[in-house]
């Protein structure tokens, strides 16, 4: 099924700093046939979008409207053995987030220099002290995370990109578009590669784990309070999650707010319960308040300190919120770190999925990855501490940043990573009121994990379903929500 190539646009270095490239088969011979792609593109835009892969207008917002979600035609390609070891490992690595999340003197440790120059992950931390030395109305929380890689070319495995630890998106689309492809694979008379697509209960078992926790919270009457943004976009993921979990159990309710709505309208009773609107809450399911074009003033920020102060079980806890930061993550990657967390066993695993991750602290070892990074830009990405896409900087972009800030404090507020490179293959990228195009792309896996527990008493940590985002393989970013990728879903192979 994979095939090397030699002329592949997206590449890797090697330790000789060699460009090493690699393309893999798609599922089907491509091109299609034109007539075959004339009869099958508008049968699946009529799938995807009778089964809700819709989103809302960006550009001209309608809340009576919908437009395709873009996708590929047709599933992409990622290694069995891969998808099979990360899937395994999502379990061990939810309990390494929880243990992370419940180490104050770690976060302290990881975040003590970036709270000085990052404005938001400092608010973000000011909550969780504030909340800590007041005392913990609710010792139980929610995950809902999800862990993105990309499949290596030089070192043949899947590599983390990052783990979210708030608003995980895309689980109920991405099972839209798994079922949409089986579809397509059967119109074209393919049934045999059917047994290649896995199938993703990601919907089921993200709104299995609020179910849980609503559960856990033992008020019969309580909602479930999805923190939602000014507008939405994305309405059909999330409201999927709202009729899931109605399907699941008709006897919970779910409500959405946004942070606003939260500060006028919600408070606390004597005893740390959330009532909005007259409504306790019994668990808040975060899709907004990861960045800070979300909080429009104090109220915003006193919305979010008085949901964590509150008994409502979060999804995430202030603590899970500063886990998924961008530089806790390449704590995380430090030799010895995972031991301090997990079995010698565990770790060795989890430590496989790690690509190089390096601080930019004021420090020797900081300046040294400066250096690295000023003198191979395209062999690294730049992040900063920052969630939903089109944050990260690449390229000679890269040297152009870090030319202002090397000699500044402001440097560390980032984190540098290698850059991983992905495969390329050929798909059919479909947008609403666009042709279709056959485009070189690269895919990103996201495997979702959910857990629920207090710090010593962990009820589960289970494996909850997967995702995947292509993109074109001469961009960078490829968030779909942000209008830089396009769902797709994965077709194994061995």
């Amino acid at each position: 099924m994979a095939t090397c190539g030699s002329l592949c646009c997206d590449g890797d270095f090697d330790k000789d700093g060699v460009s090493t490239t690699r393309t893999i088969q798609s599922c089907l011979p491509l091109p299609l046939p034109v007539e075959i792609l004339e009869d099958i593109v508008p049968k699946a835009k009529d799938f995807a979008i009778l089964h809700g892969a819709g989103m809302r207008y960006r550009t001209n917002y309608d809340p009576d409207s919908l437009q395709l979600a873009p996708f590929f035609l047709l599933p992409s390609a990622f290694p069995r053995r891969e998808f099979e070891r990360v899937v395994k490992l999502q379990s061990i690595v939810n309990i390494l987030m929880h243990r992370i999340a419940h180490d104050y003197q770690f976060l302290k440790d990881a975040l003590e220099k970036t709270i000085k120059v990052d404005d938001f992950t400092r608010r973000l931390w000011d909550i969780y002290t504030t909340v800590r030395e007041e005392g913990v109305s609710q010792l139980i929380s929610l995950g809902m995370f999800r862990c993105d890689y990309f499949y290596s070319v030089p070192s043949q495995i899947a590599q983390q990109v990052e783990i979210n630890t708030i608003a995980s998106s895309f689980g109920a689309l991405a099972a839209r578009i798994s079922v949409m492809h089986r579809y397509v694979l059967g119109e074209l008379r393919k049934p045999e590669l059917l047994g290649h697509l896995p199938e993703n209960d990601a919907l089921a078992g993200l709104c299995g784990g609020m179910i849980a926790a609503w559960d856990a919270y033992g008020c019969p009457k309580a909602v479930i309070l999805f923190v939602v943004e000014d507008v939405t976009y994305n309405i059909c993921d999330q409201r999927f999650h709202e009729y899931e979990i109605r399907r699941q159990r008709p006897d919970i309710h779910v409500i959405r707010r946004n942070l606003t709505q939260i500060s006028q309208r919600g408070c606390l009773t004597s005893d740390k319960r959330l009532i909005i609107d007259g409504d306790e809450i019994a668990v808040v399911y975060f899709r907004a308040g990861y960045e800070p074009g979300q909080y429009h003033s104090e109220a915003e920020w006193e919305a979010r300190l008085t949901v964590e102060r509150s008994k409502a079980i979060k999804s995430p806890s202030i603590h899970y919120h500063l886990a998924g930061t961008k530089k806790v993550q390449q704590e995380i990657a430090r030799p010895g770190v995972l031991n301090k967390f997990l079995s010698d066993s565990e770790a060795k695993l989890v430590s496989q999925l790690f690509t190089g991750l390096y601080t930019l602290d004021m420090s020797p070892e900081g300046d040294q990855a400066v250096q690295m990074a000023m003198e191979n830009p395209e062999r690294f990405v730049l992040k900063p501490q920052r969630e939903g896409g089109g944050n990260n900087v690449y390229g000679q972009e890269i040297r152009t940043v870090l030319e202002k800030i090397k000699d500044s404090q402001e440097r560390e507020a980032y984190i540098l990573m290698d850059r991983i490179r992905p495969p390329i293959q050929q798909n059919y990228l479909i947008r609403a009121h666009e042709p279709v195009k056959l485009v070189e792309v690269v895919s990103e896996l996201g495997i979702f994990g959910t857990i629920l527990g207090t710090a010593k008493d962990i009820q589960f940590s289970k494996f909850a379903g997967h995702m995947l985002r292509t993109k074109l393989s001469s961009v960078n970013e490829g968030g779909v929500a942000a209008g830089l990728g396009a769902l797709d879903s994965v077709f194994l192979f061995d």
